[in-house]
């Protein structure tokens, strides 16, 4: 595994970043798809994954990123937990409701932050949608992704 990464930073995803043309993934968290649809507070469906990536994109703000490799996933990217100015990524993201504590991989690191989000309504909780880690295995079965959104939605 190669050492920390640290440098200027491209947004893939909400949960995966590019720094020096390696693909880092970040680590304990889920954030959703780039296609993945959720509903808001209005019922309305919204690109979620999309407003994960873009509000990451301008909280990062071209400021220096700094990420500590923990594994390699199935796809050979780093898995990492990653910081701007001192502030963890993952908990940035699980705070303001734009992913999820995956707690598989976390151990439940960021299931405070899940709460506070929840509990304040902010992000995806405004609203439903259905986890990321539900939605992936629905598009690879051949769900288009209203459907995945929609009829495999939990309320949650």
């Amino acid at each position: 595994m190669a050492d920390d990464f640290a440098g200027q930073t491209s947004v893939i995803d909400g949960d995966t970043l590019e720094i020096h043309g390696a693909r880092i993934r970040l680590w304990g968290i889920d954030a959703p798809e780039s296609s993945q649809l959720c509903r808001g507070d209005d019922s309305l469906a919204y690109r979620c994954g999309a407003v994960a990536a873009n509000k990451l994109d301008a909280f990062i703000a071209r400021r220096p990123v700094r990420c500590v490799p923990k594994d390699i996933d199935r796809y050979g990217r780093t898995v990492a937990t990653c910081a701007v100015g001192g502030i963890d990524l993952g908990d940035w993201l699980v705070t303001n409701g734009l992913a999820l504590d995956w707690p598989r991989y976390s151990k439940g690191r960021y299931t405070t932050a899940e709460r506070e989000a929840q509990k304040s309504a902010r992000g995806i909780w405004a609203g439903s949608f259905v986890e990321p880690w539900r939605y992936r295995p629905c598009i690879l079965a051949g769900g288009h992704p209203v459907q995945c959104s929609d009829d495999a939605d939990t309320g949650r």
